[in-house]
């Protein structure tokens, strides 16, 4: 844990935390101490601490409050309570129109076209995505120098064709929210499949032992465990739900793209401001001595003006089109590539439910064979219940308190005996051959 928080923050960024713009809380404490709430928030502010990467991979820890998060990213309160760790929220992915709001299991983050910023914390899985975002940032940079290196090779060659579709098929040159959702998506998919594997490394000879040996205490064990399984199920199937959901909307996915965006709002106002100069570097004289009729025709720089930006805006709609279409299927292949990853856990979550279930299955077989030889027994012991009973009913007669000849001959009774006993066997052979002709117990 020393190594990551030693490696989450970059020797450029040490700097970053010591000027200005960084003020410590009020508690003295130190960044990376975990998510303590009571620390975190400041009574009456709202102030939590936030770790904050930007596109070159630097890593800053800052404190800002609700309000200024909220114009900053241009978010609406409830997508922040949604980052909130004070609330249990299912997993989600949601598209604004300057940012994505990130919360898959325990990666809560917004995602800006030119930052990402995660809640200040120690888990592990926080730690590592910081450090993974920070190495394929840099990577992609040391990437961007041998794609340039190869550009003008390709040219000197004239092989466009072959540079196009190394820049179509390259992930790091995915834009900056890409990447950084690539990253949460992938640390996601491992915490729920870490867990995944756990529970399976665990469930496996439990139920095995279960099978050889039904036990209170070992029923009680498959009982939690499956109440895991059920929990962890549920949250896999969310996070397929919502990869899924995006998968199938363009719009969501369209909105997602905060870099394309971004450049179409920087080329308007630009755009924008060359439109005002050159309305008002018309000559002033003409301007100023022309009618202003109903009637009169627009003067002919302005027709040219006009011609101009209706042809740009539609070189730039078309442009823009096969641009968001190239670009949605850039997101599309992204989503699809942690979509069979996060299906894949799933399968393997749902195939070890249903090894609980033909266990269950197993089990109550096994109960239900030992209550039919109890019943079988109990049948039995009926059965002879009833022919010594025949004895019981010989013998009351013979205790009577009245004279009877038959007493006064000697080794009456042994024929009493004989003949009584003879009865009950074949009374009771008579039953097992019932039961044998109905098939009600296997003799």
């Amino acid at each position: 844990m020393g190594d990551l928080k030693e490696r989450l923050l970059a020797p450029g960024s040490i700097s970053n935390l010591r000027d200005g713009s960084y003020r410590p809380s009020a508690s003295g404490r130190q960044p990376f101490q975990g998510v303590d709430v009571l620390g975190l928030m400041k009574r009456g502010q709202g102030v939590r601490s936030w770790i904050r990467v930007d596109t070159s991979g630097n890593s800053q820890v800052i404190e800002v409050d609700k309000f200024s998060m909220m114009r900053r990213c241009d978010l609406p309160a409830r997508d922040l309570r949604l980052l909130d760790p004070l609330f249990v929220y299912p997993s989600t992915i949601l598209g604004r129109e300057k940012a994505i709001v990130v919360n898959l299991e325990q990666i809560r983050c917004i995602i800006t076209a030119d930052e990402v910023l995660l809640l200040n914390s120690l888990d592990s899985y926080v730690l590592q995505y910081v450090v993974e975002l920070q190495r394929k940032l840099t990577t992609s940079g040391v990437s961007e120098v041998w794609q340039l290196e190869g550009n003008e090779f390709n040219e000197r060659r004239g092989n466009r064709s072959f540079n196009n579709i190394y820049e179509n098929t390259s992930p790091d040159y995915l834009p900056f929210e890409f990447r950084a959702l690539e990253v949460a998506l992938e640390s996601a998919c491992t915490f729920l499949d870490t867990q995944a594997g756990e529970l399976e490394i665990e469930a496996y000879p439990l139920l095995d032992e279960l099978i050889s040996k039904i036990s209170t205490l070992t029923l009680e064990k498959a009982r939690r465990l499956k109440s895991r399984l059920l929990a962890l199920t549920r949250r896999v199937q969310k996070v397929r739900d919502e990869i899924e959901q995006l998968m199938d909307d363009d719009g969501d996915m369209a909105e997602m793209y905060l870099t394309d965006k971004k450049g179409r709002m920087e080329s308007s106002s630009i755009y924008g401001d060359q439109s005002l100069m050159g309305f008002g570097s018309i000559d002033p004289a003409f301007s100023l001595s022309a009618p202003i009729t109903p009637v009169s025709s627009p003067p002919d720089s302005r027709k040219l003006e006009k011609t101009l930006s209706t042809g740009r805006s539609r070189h730039g709609s078309m442009r823009s089109t096969e641009s968001g279409t190239e670009r949605i299927e850039e997101l599309e292949m992204l989503l699809e590539a942690y979509f069979v990853v996060i299906d894949s856990t799933l399968n393997k979550l749902t195939s070890l439910k249903e090894y609980i279930d033909d266990t269950e299955d197993f089990i109550n077989i096994q109960l239900d064979n030992v209550r039919n030889q109890l019943i079988q027994f109990e049948l039995l012991l009926t059965t002879a219940t009833f022919v010594v009973a025949i004895f019981g009913v010989v013998a009351g007669i013979f205790g009577m308190n009245f004279p009877i000849s038959f007493f006064d001959v000697p080794g009456a009774f042994k024929w009493v005996l004989i003949i009584t006993g003879i009865t009950g066997a074949v009374i009771f052979s008579i039953f097992l051959w019932f039961f044998r002709y109905r098939r009600l117990m296997p003799l």
